[in-house]
């Protein structure tokens, strides 16, 4: 069990981070600060742990972590970045804006986050965690930019080792499909969840006791580690696998396309209504449009009698 450290955790309201979250907090004069957009659920977790609302996706966003971190502890022994996000998809679209957004909280964000805490250590011990991915070994179907910003991070991760400080331990999470809200982000519309799927806590206990053991690299699946090195003297099942793979993501653009075909139904369907409603309604203005002009002509004429009169 870790014990007696501060420790900054993002991503810390759900999934991977929350387990990890209910270990650290049981851990012998720990203090937590987690980090998160939404904060509601974790608001008065422990006496040892503040949440934190902040946006990680910015440099701002992550300066404010460690500004509040240090107003806290003074120093970070463990800075823990979680936080991370999926899109499950054909990539077929060119959208800036929606590539950057996966890269800014996937990637640059922990890559900044590094540099922040060498200089935050300034030479005193640290540990920085990060939750990789085994998709950042292994690229899937319908996680194509996804896939690319774990590959960045475990590319990062790989070189900084090369060079980082020997006060600083390294160690990264990859975990395979794990059962979360990941998979609800990823796309609004149900799809096939990849194979295999783990639970969270466990994922989140191999990840704590591979920090606390200083680990480099952490495994929660031992089929991944077997699959690894299988695909690696058979290539074949790598080609197998991936087939069956992108089977789910083809059955997936078939439901996507029949939502979408339902959406534009009831689309068309409001549409129409729209113009029956607003036929309507121009057939209801006309009529009182020619009722007040014969009501106004009835006036005009009584009072060009009262005054022919007078």
């Amino acid at each position: 069990m870790i014990d007696n450290k501060t420790i900054v955790l993002t991503g810390a309201s759900s999934g991977i981070g929350f387990e990890a979250l209910k270990l650290l907090a049981q851990g012998k004069g720990n203090r937590i600060l987690a980090v998160a957009r939404h904060v509601d659920n974790i608001q008065y977790f422990a006496d040892n742990v503040t949440a934190f609302s902040c946006d990680i996706s910015t440099q701002e966003g992550v300066d404010r972590v460690f500004q509040k971190a240090e107003e806290l502890f003074g120093k970070i022994d463990l800075f823990y970045a979680n936080a991370g996000f999926p899109y499950y998809e054909e990539f077929n679209y060119a959208d800036w804006d929606r590539v950057d957004a996966m890269f800014r909280t996937n990637t640059i964000s922990p890559i900044y986050t590094y540099a922040k805490y060498i200089r935050h250590l300034n030479g005193r011990p640290g540990i920085l965690a990060y939750t990789v991915s085994a998709i950042g070994e292994m690229a899937m179907p319908g996680y194509a930019l996804y896939s690319s910003s774990k590959f960045a991070l475990n590319g990062f991760q790989q070189a900084i080792r090369l060079e980082a400080p020997e006060n600083l331990q390294i160690t990264c999470l990859y975990p395979v499909a794990t059962d979360t809200n990941f998979f609800k982000v990823a796309n609004a519309v149900e799809f096939e969840k990849p194979f295999p799927v783990q639970k969270p806590s466990h994922v989140a206990r191999k990840m704590i006791e591979g920090i606390e053991e200083g680990k480099e690299r952490v495994y929660p699946s031992g089929l991944f580690g077997f699959a690894k090195v299988l695909m690696g003297v058979a290539p074949p099942v790598r080609t197998v696998y991936w087939k069956m793979e992108t089977k789910k993501l083809d059955r997936f653009k078939k439901k996507l396309s029949v939502y979408h075909g339902r959406i534009q139904e009831r689309v068309d369907a409001a549409v129409e209504k729209g113009r029956e409603v607003g036929g309507t309604l121009l057939e209801k203005e006309r009529e009182a449009r020619k009722d007040l002009t014969e009501k106004a002509a009835k006036v005009h004429d009584e009072i060009k009698d009262k005054i022919h009169g007078v």
